[in-house]
């Protein structure tokens, strides 16, 4: 899954959580998978943050 994918995701079950159309016999399940996600998408800004920090540690030198 991309981060892309996973955000568009959260955001139709924001709206759906928003909406009259949620079904209080759902509600259980796409908060779940509103959190799965929210994990996910936390675990791949993080991962891309230190690999960027890193990256631009590489051009920057060492203060004395």
């Amino acid at each position: 899954m991309t981060y892309a994918a996973a955000s568009a995701e959260l955001d139709a079950i924001l709206a759906e959580l928003r909406s009259d159309r949620c079904d209080i016999d759902t509600l259980t399940a796409r908060t779940r998978r509103a959190v799965e996600l929210l994990k996910y998408c936390r675990e791949r800004l993080t991962a891309t943050d230190t690999e960027l920090r890193e990256i631009l540690s590489s051009l920057t030198p060492p203060q004395p």
